[in-house]
This record gives structure tokens, C-alpha cells and sequence, in this order.
């Protein structure tokens, strides 16, 4: 009996094209952007990176926006958002001031200023989650509450920052304390969102809320819990920028910070409506609008123009994360 033998031919690997890096990593697109903008920024201006003061500058401006984005991001992969976080910023500080005042450690002071932010993310999350009120609604009206309690405590007037220099230094007095703080912080979140539970569950409630309670997964809790980690990263955000300033300004944050930081988060690939979302992406949206903002201001641009490249990029950003989404799905049901 003869038969005939077959040759094993060898497969070759799939061709792994721009759409396809694309479509796994969706940080990349505004990597490439980002690297872009340094690119013609640093061709227009040789300031741009080789000063070390345009260089604090830059870092100080990213750190903000993207340490309050890591809890903003948290709270829109689930389907929610926070408006308060600007007046958290400004909140905490002011609790901190108070404290040490009474003749508590300026570290204590510290302390209860993040437990009164997370105070403020517990009646935000409570409301939202168990009297079923929209967490834009709810937060939109903790933001007016809070700015008023800060101006009325405060009598709108700025106090020094309380602590040693030591301290100060190490909360955000040294020039790039608070983008260490920012890329440390973002490296923990990153690893909640990707390898626990909690990240995974959110990511979860966001995409599908009733088949996330189905399976088992507390969403109430889960929500209630992404409010307070929020607050808490907003309040701390406050007094690392206080530190840096040593003055505490009940004025500072604002609605213009959370924007920015919301901005960051939907730059970087975390969608409005629920279910998606990065930690990466949202460090280098923070980015993205920092070189943008110091580049403008270095090359002489009017800092209208910001608002108007800022607008136009999240509305593009929102596309493109729509596109993708398609384009994935489409990926997977082929």
C-alpha cells in the first residue's frame, strides 16, 4: 500500500500592522502624538526640554491633572464622573491648615485632610449609588457645597503651608516631587485596574452593570468605593500642589483642573460611557495637554488657542475611542 506524504509547510506569522498595534495597545496612538508634539516644540523652541526650568514647568503642570485623572478614569470606566474634584483639591488643604492650627503634627493635619476627602467621596458615592441620583447631578452639587465651605472658612484668604521644610520637600516643595508622585501613584493604579479584582470588576460594572450584579460582583460597593478613591486622590493632589506653593490658596482647582484631568482620561482612551479605560493612557493624555500648554506659551501662542486645541481634541479623541471600540468588536465576532 503507498500513500502519498504530506510536507509540513511552516506558517508564517501574521503581518502585525500600525491598526493592529493600534487596536491591542490603544495607548500608542497618543504616544505617537505625544512624541510628535516634543518633536516639533523642541524644533521650534530648543528651550522646550534642554531648560530645566521649562522642564519643572512642564512636570508641574502634567502632575496634577494626572494624579485627580487616575480616579476620574477609575469612576468613568464604571459609568460615572465626579465634578467635585476641584474643590476637593482646594478642600483638603484647608482641613490640613485647620488641623495644625488646633495643635495637631502638620502630618496628622495631613491625614485628616485625605480622611475628610474620602469623607466627601463617601456622601458623593452614598447618593449617587443608594438614592440613585446621576453622580453628574450629585457631584455638580457637592462642587458648589464645598467651594462655598472652603471660601466661608477660609474667608477667602490664602494661609501659608504648615510643615518642616523636610516635609514640604517631600510632598511637592522639590521641583519634581509631584510628577514622582504622579508616575508612582499611576504605576499602582495601572496594576489595580489590570491584576485585581476591584479593577477587573469595574471594568465590568461599566460594560455591563446587570450582568456584573448577576455574576456576583457588588457594583453598589464597588462604585461607593471608586467615589472615595477619587476624593482621596483629588484631596492629596491638593496638598502636594499647596507644598509646592507654600500657600494654600482657597481658590486654587477649581473646575478648570477637573476638566483637565477629565480631558487627560478621554485623551488617553477612557471612554464617557462605561467599560473601557486606561491608567497608561491617562498619564500621557496628562501629557499630551502639558507639552501642549508649555509649548504654546513658550512659542508665544495666546493661551485662548489652548482651549480651542484642547476642544478639538477630545472631540477627536471621543471619535476615535468610538472607532476603535467598532473596530474591536468587529475583531471579535469575525
Amino acid at each position: 500500500m503507498s500513500g502519498t506524504r504530506t510536507v509540513a509547510t511552516p506558517q508564517q506569522a501574521p503581518r502585525v500592522g500600525l491598526l493592529d498595534v493600534v487596536l491591542r495597545w490603544r495607548e500608542a496612538s497618543i504616544l505617537v502624538v505625544l512624541v510628535l508634539l516634543v518633536i516639533y516644540f523642541e524644533s521650534v523652541n530648543r528651550d522646550f526640554l534642554l531648560s530645566q526650568a521649562s522642564l519643572q514647568n512642564l512636570s508641574q503642570f502634567i502632575a496634577p491633572a494626572a494624579i485627580i485623572s487616575l480616579g476620574e478614569i477609575m469612576l468613568m470606566i464604571g459609568g460615572e464622573i465626579d465634578l467635585s474634584a476641584g474643590m476637593i483639591f482646594a478642600f483638603a488643604p484647608f482641613v490640613m491648615h485647620f488641623a495644625t492650627v488646633a495643635g495637631l503634627p502638620p502630618f496628622v493635619g495631613l491625614l485628616l485632610g485625605l480622611l475628610a476627602s474620602a469623607g466627601v467621596g463617601l456622601v458623593n458615592g452614598a447618593v449617587t449609588l443608594l438614592l440613585r441620583v446621576p453622580s453628574f447631578v450629585t457631584t455638580l452639587g457637592t462642587m458648589f457645597l464645598l467651594n462655598g465651605i472652603t471660601l466661608v472658612l477660609s474667608a477667602g484668604t490664602p494661609v501659608d503651608t504648615p510643615g518642616s521644610p523636610a516635609l514640604q520637600a517631600f510632598f511637592g516643595h522639590w521641583g519634581y516631587s509631584e510628577i514622582l508622585w504622579a508616575v508612582l501613584l499611576a504605576a499602582i493604579m495601572h496594576t489595580v485596574l489590570r491584576n485585581t479584582r476591584w479593577g477587573l470588576h469595574t471594568v465590568a460594572s461599566g460594560g455591563n452593570p446587570v450582568g456584573a450584579s448577576e455574576a456576583g460582583i457588588n457594583v453598589t460597593r464597588l462604585k461607593i468605593g471608586n467615589f472615595v478613591l477619587s476624593a482621596v486622590l483629588s484631596g492629596f493632589t491638593g496638598v502636594l500642589e499647596d507644598f509646592r506653593i507654600s500657600s494654600i490658596d482657597p481658590q486654587a482647582g477649581g473646575s478648570q483642573i477637573m476638566f483637565l484631568a477629565v480631558a487627560a482620561g478621554v485623551i488617553g482612551g477612557t471612554s464617557l460611557a462605561g467599560g473601557s479605560g486606561t491608567i497608561i493612557g491617562g498619564l500621557i493624555g496628562a501629557a499630551v495637554l502639558g507639552v501642549l500648554n508649555d509649548g504654546f506659551t513658550l512659542i508665544g501662542i495666546n493661551a485662548f488657542t489652548f482651549n480651542i486645541i484642547l476642544g478639538a481634541a477630545i472631540l477627536l479623541a471621543m471619535i476615535f475611542n468610538i472607532q476603535v471600540t467598532r473596530l474591536r468588536r468587529g475583531g471579535a465576532t469575525s
